[in-house]
C-alpha cells in the first residue's frame, strides 16, 4: 500500500484500531468472536493480489448508478449488484436478480424487490474477482461445511452530496445469510464511517474505524450484528466518498427464492 493510504483516516486512540488477526489466525477468530479483521496486507496475500490487481477491480466503483430505493429521500448512496453461486473452485455468475430483504432483517428496505445495475463484465471476468468469491465461499465453507454458497455483491459509493452520507441507513442489523464480508476499498475526504460489530445476543461489542484500502471485515452473521456511523466532509463542503465492496454467502439459496 502507499504512503498516502492513512489522509482520509482519522486520528484515532489506539482502542479505536482494527484489532487485526494474522491470516493463519482467520478462521479461529470467526469462530471464537463470530468476527474477524484481515489488513490490507494480508488480503493482498489471501487473494494472491496485486496492489495492480486490486486498483484494477476498483474502477468499477467510478460508474456506480444512483440508488433509487432510499426511503429517507436521500442522494448519498451509488451501489451496483451481481449474484453468484460458489462451490469450492467453480464461481458461476445467474442471471441478474433483483435483491430483496424480509423486514425481519431491513425494517427499512426490506420487503421490496430492489434491481440494481449488474457489475460490470470486464470487472466479473478479472481473475483477482473470482478468487475473491473462492476465498469466501471457503470461509463460510469453515463456518457451517463445505456446500454451494448463495452469493451477493454490492459495489457501494458513499458520498457527502447530502452533507452527510449513510452506510447503514437501517442502522445496526443482521443481513439473513450466513457470511459477511465488507472489504474497504477507499476513503476520499471524509471523516466518521466507524465500523460496529456487537454480539446479537450478549452485551459485548467493537467499534473501529477502517481506513486501508482492502482491508477486510468478516461477519458470522448468526452471531453478530453491525453498522457503521455516518460520513461528513473532512473540509468544508468538499465531496468526499466511502467505497465498499460488501459480499453475503448464504446456504440454501437466494433470499426471495
Amino acid at each position: 500500500m502507499n504512503a498516502g493510504m492513512w489522509l482520509n483516516c482519522p486520528t484515532m486512540t489506539s482502542e479505536f484500531q482494527p484489532p487485526y488477526v494474522p491470516l493463519p489466525a482467520l478462521r479461529e477468530s470467526l469462530n471464537a468472536s463470530g468476527f474477524a479483521l484481515l489488513s490490507a496486507t494480508d488480503v493482498s496475500r489471501w487473494l494472491d493480489a496485486t496492489p495492480g490487481d486490486l486498483q484494477t477491480l476498483h474502477q468499477g466503483w467510478d460508474a456506480l448508478p444512483p440508488d433509487a430505493y432510499l426511503k429517507d429521500g436521500g442522494r448519498y448512496r451509488s451501489r451496483r449488484h451481481s449474484c453468484f453461486v460458489v462451490e469450492g473452485a467453480q464461481v458461476q455468475q445467474v442471471p441478474h436478480r433483483a435483491h430483496w430483504q424480509p423486514l425481519e432483517y431491513n425494517a427499512l428496505h426490506g420487503g421490496m424487490q430492489r434491481w440494481f445495475e449488474p457489475m460490470a463484465t470486464d470487472s466479473v471476468a478479472l481473475p483477482v474477482w473470482g478468487r475473491l468469491l473462492q476465498r469466501l465461499g471457503e470461509a463460510a465453507s469453515a463456518l457451517r461445511g463445505p456446500q454451494p454458497w448463495y452469493t451477493e455483491a454490492h459495489l457501494f459509493r458513499i458520498d457527502t452530496t447530502d452533507g452527510i452520507g449513510r452506510p447503514t441507513p437501517e442502522g445496526a442489523h443482521r443481513d439473513g445469510v450466513d457470511l459477511v464480508a465488507v472489504f474497504m476499498v477507499q476513503r476520499h475526504g471524509i471523516k466518521g464511517g466507524e465500523s460496529r460489530v456487537f454480539e446479537a445476543n450478549g452485551p459485548a461489542g467493537q467499534r473501529f474505524t477502517l481506513c486501508e484500502p482492502w482491508s477486510l471485515l468478516l461477519l458470522d452473521d448468526s452471531r453478530v450484528i453491525h453498522e457503521s456511523t455516518p460520513i461528513q466532509p473532512l473540509e468544508g463542503d468538499e465531496l468526499g466518498w466511502r467505497d465498499t465492496l460488501v459480499v453475503t454467502c448464504r446456504r440454501g439459496g437466494f433470499q426471495g427464492d
